[in-house]
């Protein structure tokens, strides 16, 4: 596997996902591929029970993923690296952060619950946790400490949510922040591939992008000066973008609508870290 300044190659990793997610493209693009029930029938294809016992040995928790809701879960990370791929915003990326963009979206619910009347409103955070205790497997290099520290960060960061009164889902608790992003730094270095991939899934439903969505513990903006760098925030804006492409590609309507709010969402925030 090729590793350039500690990243490794997606496509190395994962010869036949990165092939597939081509073929998607590809299929989206020619007027193929037109509806969710389209793309559910080619993810469950290719995901044979060969495949997904593959993707479990690799990334621990996938068949966990997608085994709620009939896959919905599964089809639409896949719909989020369709989207992905084809955002003006991912092919202006460098090529080394095109590919830390690849595995955040794969690792960014992998540790996501679907279940109906729920909300999981704690699952960036659990696939944070995840992430970072899968990227070393691949070969991401990691601080001399991180065996001795990657415990204890994980169950520090699993359990810092909040409960207010009269709500029912649990709400990630900001003030833990400083504890959990300098905790990834330890393990990582700041600013290195894994601490990006690991930060970037562990806040990618942190921001106030979408006027229909409710953030469950959206950011301040003091907060947002403070953890948004200029390393971090390119690639929280493509997965983010991306994610909306993910429930919203089929919808031209929808899909336009949720880009526009974004977008100007992203301009602001951009201009807050720029101060």
């Amino acid at each position: 596997m090729n590793n350039t300044d500690g990243v490794l190659v997606f496509e190395d990793c994962f010869p036949e996902l990165n092939q597939f997610i081509a073929e998607l493209v590809e299929a989206y693009v020619s007027g193929q591929l037109t509806s969710w029930g389209d793309l559910d029938k080619m993810v469950k294809a290719f995901f044979t029970p060969e495949r997904m016992e593959q993707m479990e040995s690799q990334v621990p928790g996938w068949k966990k993923m997608a085994s709620y809701s009939d896959g919905i879960t599964l089809v639409h990370v896949m719909c989020v690296f369709l989207g992905l791929v084809m955002l003006p915003e991912f092919q202006a990326l460098t090529l080394q952060q095109k590919q830390l963009a690849k595995w955040i979206v794969l690792f960014h619910d992998i540790d996501k619950f679907h279940i109906q009347g729920k909300k999981d409103t704690m699952h960036a955070f659990r696939s944070g946790v995840e992430t970072a205790k899968a990227l070393p497997r691949f070969g991401f290099p990691t601080r001399s400490h991180f065996h001795e520290r990657i415990g204890y960060w994980s169950e520090y960061t699993a359990q810092a949510y909040t409960l207010p009164d009269g709500e029912r889902a649990p709400k990630p608790d900001n003030r833990t922040l400083p504890g959990i992003l300098v905790g990834i730094d330890n393990l990582f270095g700041k600013d290195t591939p894994a601490a990006l991939i690991t930060k970037t899934v562990l806040l990618h439903i942190s921001l106030h992008i979408d006027p229909f969505y409710p953030t469950p513990s959206a950011l301040t903006k003091e907060e947002i000066k403070r953890y948004i760098n200029h390393s971090l925030f390119p690639l929280l804006k493509a997965m983010m973008l991306a994610d909306n492409e993910g429930w919203s590609l089929f919808n031209a309507e929808t899909r336009a609508q949720r880009n526009r709010d974004a977008m100007q969402a992203f301009e602001i925030i951009e201009r807050m870290i720029s101060e």
